[in-house]
């Protein structure tokens, strides 16, 4: 593994008003890595993400990109290379599948090179490619995953962020979305920082694992550790009794 994080959230503080939702986050992402960041609903998972992306802004901190500190604004960030699969899909509904995918590409000035992009995404998702004059409102909830993960990916981004990619998805399609995210991963060699309420398949998932917890980070470490960790069992993982049964 590189030594020099891809991506280093340092002190991350964020507020909304009197609330502190982010309390001096520190998160490191190195190259290749799928990194989890766990916790229970309102931890402060997505805010952190919507911070990294600069869609609410920071109270403190600094985020980095290669060594170099994000621009502010969203457009920037995704050029200069994160990208984000966004908490509740977010696909333009009036857009066929193919006018999803080449909002992603705008960073891209090559035409060979979104076209190249497009079917690498096809590849990863043939169900794309079968529904793509499809209007993006019209697909089933998890052809609007793979179509918000494509359309993360079609910027060819350093860094892939997925925000509960899982959410309101039924167990067979989340099987599948999580098969193709290890693809993504080992055949791309792309670098994913993934948060995620099913604790049990983002540490499966997973290289390392952060725990979250009223904007903390509660404790770090190799997901196949922290997966039978006691104190994560209990608290994320329906405890020791339950996954033995499952």
């Amino acid at each position: 593994m590189d030594n020099t994080p891809v991506l280093s959230i340092r002190d991350l503080r964020v507020s909304y008003g009197a609330i502190q939702a982010l309390k001096g986050v520190n998160i490191s992402v190195y190259p290749g890595e799928i990194v989890a960041v766990i916790g229970a609903n309102g931890a402060g998972k997505s805010t952190m993400m919507k911070a990294v992306m600069g869609d609410v802004p920071k109270a403190g901190g600094e985020i980095f990109l290669e060594g170099k500190t994000l621009p502010k604004r969203s457009f920037q960030i995704v050029t200069a290379g994160i990208s984000l699969s966004p908490e509740g899909r977010k696909v333009f509904a009036p857009l066929t599948v193919d006018e999803n995918l080449d909002m992603g590409a705008f960073p891209l000035k090559d035409r060979g090179q979104i076209e190249h992009q497009r079917e690498k995404i096809f590849q990863l998702f043939p169900r794309l490619q079968e529904r793509r004059a499809q209007y993006a409102g019209t697909l089933s909830g998890g052809e609007q995953q793979m179509l918000a993960i494509g359309r993360a990916l079609m910027s060819m981004p350093k860094v892939l962020l997925l925000d509960e990619p899982s959410l309101g998805l039924a167990p067979i399609i989340i099987n599948e979305i999580f098969n193709e995210l290890k693809e993504i991963n080992q055949n791309l060699g792309m670098t994913i920082l993934i948060v995620e309420q099913n604790a049990k398949k983002a540490l499966l998932l997973s290289h390392r694992a952060y725990v979250m917890q009223t904007g903390t980070i509660l404790m770090e470490g190799m997901s196949n550790e922290l997966l039978h960790t006691p104190e994560v069992e209990a608290a994320y993982l329906g405890g020791r009794d339950k996954q033995n049964n499952s």
